[in-house]
């Protein structure tokens, strides 16, 4: 299981999470949104903005790009075939 793809199934597991809560999409999106930002913040101090930017942009004005973007990601894991793929996996 590609990185991404771990990012996906947590979203589906947040999603789940919420039940039949209102917005329930929206707020777990906004959950892992928070969390990449933060860490973006911490760990590129000068340059996330402009990079959160860029992606934001792209989304606006080539969404197929950024879908495209999003598919080149699901590319084979490089852990080796032995990865069970479980959420567990998520914490390291």
């Amino acid at each position: 299981m590609t990185p991404l793809e771990k990012v996906e199934a947590l979203y589906e597991e947040l999603v789940a999470w919420y039940g039949e809560g209102k917005d329930r999409e929206v707020r777990a999106a906004s959950k892992l949104l928070m969390i990449a930002l933060l860490e973006l913040k911490e760990h590129d101090r000068r340059g996330w903005q402009g990079l959160v930017e860029d992606y934001v942009r792209m989304l606006n004005e080539d969404p197929e790009r950024f879908r495209r973007l999003i598919e080149a990601n699901h590319g084979k894991s490089k852990r080796s075939d032995t990865d069970t793929g479980h959420l567990e996996d998520l914490i390291a």
